[in-house]
């Protein structure tokens, strides 16, 4: 079964509400697996790595079942990034002038 087919037979199961509570959980989880490892004496170690790497993944399978319900932001997503790359050249140009 193809990824969107298996994330719509999930909301279709469960529900939007309880995906859309699962969504905020998920996301609450790699929130705190962030937050513990700037605690960790070593923000490269595996597991460290690891664990934000799983909660990345429940966040990216919650996020595409947000835009099965939501509709697709990649519009929204699209014009977000090229604030920031309009951001990111100011940046770059105020730093320059002030270089010089």
């Amino acid at each position: 079964m193809d990824k969107d087919n298996l994330l719509k037979l999930a909301i279709a199961l469960w529900g939007e509400p309880a995906q859309m509570l699962m969504a905020i959980e998920e996301m609450s989880e790699l929130t705190k697996a962030i937050c513990k490892a700037f605690r960790a004496e070593d923000m490269k170690e595996v597991t460290v790595r690891e664990r934000i790497m799983d909660e990345i993944a429940d966040c990216k399978i919650m996020i595409r079942q947000m835009e099965i319900i939501f509709g697709d932001a990649d519009a929204f997503e699209a014009y977000k990034l090229q604030r920031l790359e309009d951001r990111i050249n100011a940046h770059i140009a105020s730093h320059e002038v002030n270089h010089e």
